[in-house]
C-alpha cells in the first residue's frame, strides 16, 4: 500500500464502545477515521460484561420480585438454559460482524490487529497472518484500549485458572460450588447472579469488613443481608494466602489467613481491574509504559509534542465507567474535528470539556444499588462543608405498593453553604429509574431551593425525594 492509503485524519486504537463513539463523532465531523482492534469490536463491555451480565442478572431480580408479592410464586426454579440462551442472544453469539458492519457503514476503516504506538502520530498494526500495516494521522491518535480484569498474586491462584468476569459472563455450565474473591461490583453481582442459577454453594471471600466499599456503608450492608437470606456464604477480614487445583477440571481449593480451606468447582476473581496498556508503546512518544494516560479536560494526553494524542475511557484511569468512557469520547471527538478545522476556541464550553463531578452507577444486585457523584467520607475529604439526609425508602407508599416489606435506603450528600448537592446514594428494589434525577441534579448543581419545586408524582417510589427535602428540614 502507499503512504496515502494508510493515512488517516484519526486514528483509534481499540473498538470498545468508547472507540467507536470517538470514530462516530470524528466522521459526523467530516473527518476520516480508521479503528484498530485486536479482538472483538464492541469491546468488553458487550460481550463479557455491562450486557451479558445483566441478561444474567434481570431474571434473578424479577424472580425476587415476584417472591416478594403476595398472590405470586414461580412455578419452578429459574431455567438456567434458557437465561444463557438468551445471554448468548444478547451477545449476538460472540460473533462482531454487526459491529464490524456499523462501524464500516459509519464509514470508516477497520484493521484486525494489535495497535501500537510507533511514534509522533503513527501507528504500526500486526495484523493476526503476522504482517505489519503502517498508519499515519494527519490529526490525532485516540487510545481506548480500555482494561482488563486484575488478578491478585496470591500463590497458586494463575495456575488454578481462575474465572473473571469474562468467564463468569460466558458461563456455559454453571458450577454447583463457586467461590468468589472480592466485596466489590463484579464479585457481588457474579456472586448473586450464578447463585441463583445453580451455584447453591457460594462462598464469598472478602478482605475488608464490608461489601462494596466504594459506597455509602449501608449499601454494602443490605446487599449482604440479601446473600444471607439468600444462602450465599460471606466471609469478612479474611485473605486467601493459597489455592490449588490438582488437576485441570477438577476441584479448586482456597486457603484463607484463618487456616480455613474452601473447596469449590470454580473460583471466580472480581478484585479490579488493570489498565490495558501493555505493548502499546506508549514510551514510544515519552510516556510511562504502565500507564495511566493523564489527559486534560479535551480528553488530550499531556505532555506530548503538539498535542496529537488523546485517550479515553478506562486507560485515562478518570472513570472506568462504560457510560463516562463514551461520554468522554463524544468530548473528545468534537474536540478533534474543531482543532482540525483551526477553530479551537469555538466550540461551547459544555461541549469542549469533560466534566466527571456527577459520574452515575448502578450494582444490579438484588437491592439495586444507585449512585452519583460524592460519597459522605468523599466529600469530607474534600473539605465540602457537608450536611447529610437518610430517608428509609420502605416508608413511601409507592414503594411499599411494589414490594410489600420493602426494604431500602437513600441518602443525599450536601454543600451547605452553596445549598446543592454533592452526592445521593439509592439503595432497595428497582432504584435505578430515581438516578438519573439524582445525577442531573448533582451535574447541574441544582439548589435545594428549586429542587422543592420539583414535586414527584403519587404513589411512586420517586416520592423518596420529598421526604428526603423534608427530613433535611424544608
Amino acid at each position: 500500500m502507499t503512504d496515502g492509503d494508510d493515512s488517516f485524519d484519526v486514528i483509534v486504537v481499540g473498538a470498545g464502545p468508547v472507540g467507536e463513539t470517538v470514530a462516530a463523532r470524528v466522521v459526523r465531523g467530516g473527518l476520516t477515521a480508521v479503528v484498530v482492534e485486536k479482538r472483538l469490536v464492541g469491546g468488553e463491555c458487550n460481550y463479557y460484561a455491562c450486557v451479558p451480565s445483566k441478561a444474567l442478572l434481570w431474571p434473578m431480580e424479577l424472580a425476587a420480585e415476584v417472591d416478594r408479592m403476595p398472590g405470586l410464586a414461580l412455578s419452578g426454579p429459574i431455567d438456567a438454559a434458557a437465561v444463557l440462551a438468551r445471554r448468548d442472544e444478547v451477545v449476538s453469539h460472540f460473533d462482531d460482524s454487526g459491529y464490524v458492519g456499523w462501524l464500516e457503514g459509519l464509514p470508516a476503516t477497520f484493521v484486525r490487529g494489535h495497535g501500537r504506538l510507533a511514534g509522533p502520530r503513527r501507528v504500526e498494526v500486526t495484523t493476526p497472518d503476522g504482517g505489519v500495516r503502517r498508519l499515519r494521522a494527519r490529526h490525532a491518535v485516540v487510545v481506548a484500549t480500555g482494561s482488563d480484569p486484575l488478578i491478585p498474586d496470591v500463590p497458586g491462584l494463575r495456575e488454578a485458572r481462575p474465572w473473571t468476569n469474562q468467564e463468569a459472563t460466558s458461563v456455559q455450565q454453571v458450577p454447583k460450588r463457586l467461590v468468589v474473591i472480592g466485596g466489590g461490583p463484579v464479585a457481588c453481582e457474579m456472586s448473586q447472579a450464578l447463585h441463583s442459577l445453580g451455584a447453591v454453594e457460594t462462598t464469598v471471600v472478602v478482605r475488608e469488613d464490608r461489601l462494596l466499599t466504594r459506597t455509602e456503608a449501608f449499601a454494602g450492608e443490605l446487599v449482604a443481608a440479601s446473600f444471607a437470606a439468600a444462602g450465599i456464604d460471606v466471609r469478612f477480614g479474611r485473605t486467601p494466602v493459597r489455592v490449588e487445583r490438582l488437576a485441570p477440571g477438577g476441584p479448586v481449593t482456597v486457603h484463607t489467613d484463618d487456616g480455613a480451606s474452601i473447596e469449590a468447582d470454580e473460583v471466580l476473581v472480581g478484585t479490579g481491574r488493570r489498565l490495558t496498556v501493555e505493548d502499546i508503546g506508549l514510551e514510544t512518544v515519552g510516556l510511562d509504559a504502565g500507564g495511566p494516560i493523564r489527559v486534560d479536560a479535551s480528553m488530550r494526553a499531556t505532555g506530548v509534542p503538539d498535542g496529537w494524542l488523546y485517550a479515553v475511557g478506562d486507560v485515562n484511569g478518570r472513570d472506568l465507567l462504560t457510560h463516562m468512557g463514551k461520554y468522554q469520547a463524544r468530548v473528545c471527538g468534537d474536540v478533534i474535528v474543531a482543532r482540525a478545522e483551526g477553530r479551537p476556541d469555538d466550540l461551547p464550553a459544555f461541549r469542549g470539556t469533560a466534566d466527571d463531578r456527577g459520574a452515575p452507577q448502578v450494582i444490579f444486585t438484588d437491592p439495586q444499588v444507585c449512585a452519583v457523584g460524592l460519597t459522605e467520607s468523599q466529600a469530607r475529604a474534600a473539605g465540602f462543608p457537608v450536611r447529610t439526609v437518610e430517608s428509609d425508602m420502605g416508608a413511601v407508599i409507592g414503594a411499599r405498593l411494589q414490594s410489600p416489606g420493602y426494604t431500602g435506603r437513600a441518602k443525599l450528600i450536601v454543600d451547605e453553604e452553596r445549598r446543592v448537592l454533592l452526592g445521593a446514594t439509592f439503595v432497595g428494589p428497582a432504584t435505578v429509574d430515581l438516578l438519573h434525577g439524582a445525577t442531573i441534579a448533582v451535574t447541574g448543581e441544582v439548589t435545594l431551593d428549586r429542587l422543592w419545586h420539583a414535586v414527584p408524582s403519587f404513589p411512586t417510589t420517586s416520592e423518596i425525594w420529598l421526604n428526603l427535602l423534608l427530613d433535611y428540614g424544608m
